[in-house]
């Protein structure tokens, strides 16, 4: 195949020869197979670009079946985190290219794995911005704790960067639950897998509100974990767009059960 040996095909026989026609065969069966061999490598190359570029969950579900690319969405309930690095602007002022690239390959690096440890579908990066869905494409009746584990988790991990780099950014962490409307976004030529709505808009609202290395989360997400949760409350904000006033939480830990306490 491509001018390289694709492996070799081993026939015998316990008497005489090949005639000339049983050759032909071979030969044309040996070709077949260097196909088959090449399109399977190409398979497998095609299968780990494609889950590089999107969270393991959606690729899977595609792969499955092709039909589910197709533009649109549903209502379902999500728990949405999103995280940023606060202190990123004055950074990437200060730092190098390379450093800033170098920094935040280290923190995704390190908070990625965290994410898909527990379920977490990776829908965009922006920036120094992450968002993570939990309970889709996959369904997941804890996805609210998954998430809770996540954001904490996550912190753990970057907390230990900084430790040897001081100097560098930590996350700030906003979780929130409900409903939004999730499915494929974009063209007939791009697309990609998100969640929209007033659940997503309230759990970028959240991160806003945290400070560096800390977790807030939201009402709904607060009642679902609740039994579980180490967390004191904020106070109320308002949020665009909404009658009723939010009051959020600060996460700080969650009881057996749950997962060890932060610094625990």
């Amino acid at each position: 195949m491509k001018d390289r040996p694709a492996g070799v095909l081993d026939v015998r026989r316990q008497r005489g020869g090949f005639a000339d026609r049983d050759r032909w065969l071979l030969r044309a069966l040996a070709s077949q197979l260097s196909i088959g061999l090449e399109n399977a490598r190409l398979y497998r190359q095609l299968d780990g670009l494609f889950r590089t570029y999107m969270a393991s969950d959606v690729a899977t579900a595609l792969l499955a079946d092709p039909s589910q690319a197709r533009l649109g969405g549903v209502v379902a309930e999500v728990t949405v985190l999103f995280a940023d690095l606060r202190g990123f602007t004055p950074f990437s002022e200060q730092a190098s290219p390379e450093r800033v690239v170098a920094m935040l390959n280290e923190h995704f690096g390190r908070a990625v794995p965290v994410l898909l440890a527990h379920g977490g579908s990776v829908t965009q990066f922006v920036g120094d911005a992450v968002m993570a869905l939990f309970n889709a494409p996959t369904r997941q009746p804890d996805h609210a704790l998954r998430a809770a584990r996540a954001a904490l988790g996550m912190q753990r991990a970057v907390e230990a960067v900084t430790v040897q780099e001081p100097g560098w950014p930590l996350f700030r962490v906003g979780v929130n639950t409900g409903p939004a409307l999730v499915g494929n976004i974009g063209s007939a030529e791009l697309r990609s897998f998100t969640a929209i709505g007033d659940t997503v808009n309230l759990a970028a609202r959240l991160e806003e509100l945290a400070e560096d290395g800390q977790v807030v989360i939201g009402p709904a997400t607060y009642q679902a974990i609740a039994d579980v949760a180490v967390a004191h409350p904020l106070e109320e904000i308002e949020i665009r767009g909404k009658r009723q006033r939010v009051a959020p939480w600060v996460l700080d830990g969650l009881h057996p059960g749950g997962e060890p306490q932060r610094g625990a």
